[in-house]
């Protein structure tokens, strides 16, 4: 029939909708698709007549700042940091979703802070600088024959924005990036270098990790990693309640596992990754783009009638089609985003992760213009003071929605779900938490607020967003 592939949230693991895309298309072709042309992947930071402009990946966070500074190097960021006075708070790719960035003082750009420093093989660990794209770090380490024991779903992000946030991938065995992070240098709001290393700054270490960039500018970043890998991709589609019946267990057979529910049609998809140890490689084309247009346009035309819109979207699935791939690990489990969106994302207990999910579902399915579907997967915990996974293995559960299209049901709707099951939000996906909140989620908050004090005595590296985190009661 056509290529069994389908994107959950563009474009991820290359998951199919299966003979849904291209019938879909024929159906809808003479009304056309809606365009899902690349889009950037940086966020823009221009001059526009006097006034210096800035904004994040999806156009939603907006900022007119002082400065724009880029330095190309640690000793130039040490310089910008003891000359630059007022607020100071750096990005990378500018993929967060929450106000972490806008300021009106300086906001520092680290694309010039790039590219792996050294590895050590013998303590298979691997340095490289702060603003370094997953993307490119990935393929930097496969040159030396290693890679990271695992990876987000977007590899645009920077490597000290990903672990200051708590990114993750999937695997219930796998905890998030920063848990395999052994060393980091740190520019302090006045220009000081901080190095610190898990063999004696244990403590710091864990506050570090993940720190929302209130600590001062990250510039380097040490690493464990492995021997390069390959894995083994399957993609199925079944009906939701069979998939969450079977996900807990399917999470502990696998390396990674995930699934996406489709809202309106009943079925969500399947993937796995395992290692692979053989010569064959494939990487099936993508088919994400057509797909994800399809869903909307069937919205579109449909989500006035969810039975029809599901009815329809039933009609077209062929679970019978199975997508495999195998490849590098890098090129399995990131990659970039064509289609803009916003999301809300919180962990809850890995035990309360599948209850969770029935009731998100339901508070998306209330809301007919959805048709983004709902991200769901496993993450060990660690022990960062800050990370969302403190103390606990957990799932995760994302939801999103059109960049231009309304998104606040994600958090009126969803949040009281993910609060009843305990749930933490992702540090750099919208809600409207704060610090009262926040405090009583984290056992280790007020030990993290006493080293942020140190670090920023005058919170010269705190934006309105990250007071209301920190600071206002």
């Amino acid at each position: 029939m056509t290529e069994p592939v389908f994107e959950a949230i563009l474009p991820r693991r290359q998951f199919m909708a299966t003979g849904a895309a291209a019938t879909l298309g024929s159906l809808f072709a003479s009304v056309g698709l809606l365009d899902t042309a690349l889009a950037q992947s940086v966020p823009q930071s221009v001059a526009s007549g006097t006034a210096l402009q800035w904004h994040n990946w999806s156009g939603l966070q907006h900022a007119q700042p002082a400065s724009l500074p880029t330095p190309g190097s640690e000793a130039d960021l040490q310089a910008l940091m003891k000359a630059t006075q007022g607020e100071v708070r750096a990005y990378g790719s500018g993929h967060s979703f929450t106000a972490l960035v806008p300021t009106s003082g300086a906001i520092v750009s680290l694309d010039r802070l790039s590219g792996l420093i050294s590895v050590d093989k013998q303590a298979m660990t691997a340095t490289m600088h702060a603003g370094t794209r997953l993307g490119v770090l990935s393929r930097a380490l496969d040159s030396q024959g290693l890679a990271l024991r695992n990876l987000p779903d977007v590899d645009i992000q920077t490597i000290a924005g990903a672990i200051s946030t708590g990114t993750h991938g999937t695997g219930a065995t796998l905890p998030a990036l920063h848990a395999d992070v052994v060393g980091l240098r740190i520019v302090k709001s006045n220009g000081q270098i901080v190095e610190l290393h898990e063999s004696k700054d244990r403590d710091l270490l864990a506050a570090a990790r993940v720190s929302l960039g209130s600590l001062g500018v990250i510039s380097q970043v040490t690493m464990r990693v492995l021997p390069a890998y390959n894995l083994h991709r399957r993609v199925w589609l079944r009906p939701i309640a069979e998939l969450l019946q079977q996900a807990p267990l399917l999470a502990d057979q696998h390396r990674h596992f995930e699934l996406y529910y489709l809202p309106f049609t009943g079925y969500g998809a399947a993937i796995s990754h395992d290692i692979y140890t053989g010569t064959e490689l494939s990487l099936p084309k993508s088919g994400d783009d057509e797909a994800m247009a399809d869903l909307r346009t069937l919205r579109d035309w449909l989500g006035r009638f969810p039975q029809m819109r599901t009815w329809v979207a039933q009609k077209f699935f062929d679970v019978n089609q199975v997508e495999e791939a195998r490849h590098r690990s890098h090129r399995l489990l990131a990659s970039v985003r064509p289609m803009k969106f916003n999301e809300s994302e919180w962990h809850v207990p890995r035990d309360q992760g599948i209850a969770c999910l029935r009731e998100i579902i339901s508070a998306i399915e209330k809301h007919n213009e959805a048709f983004f579907p709902i991200e769901f997967r496993f993450i060990k915990g660690d022990d960062a003071w800050l990370s969302p996974f403190h103390g606990r293995d957990s799932c995760s559960i994302a939801v999103h929605a059109a960049a231009d299209e309304p998104y606040d049901y994600l958090i009126k709707d969803c949040a009281p779900v993910y609060r009843a099951h305990q749930g933490r939000p992702h540090w750099g996906k919208l809600h409207e938490m704060g610090a009262a909140e926040l405090r009583a989620l984290y056992p280790r908050w007020p030990d993290f607020q006493s080293i942020r004090k140190q670090f920023d005595p005058q919170g010269r590296m705190l934006n309105a967003h990250l007071r209301k985190l920190f600071v206002q009661a």
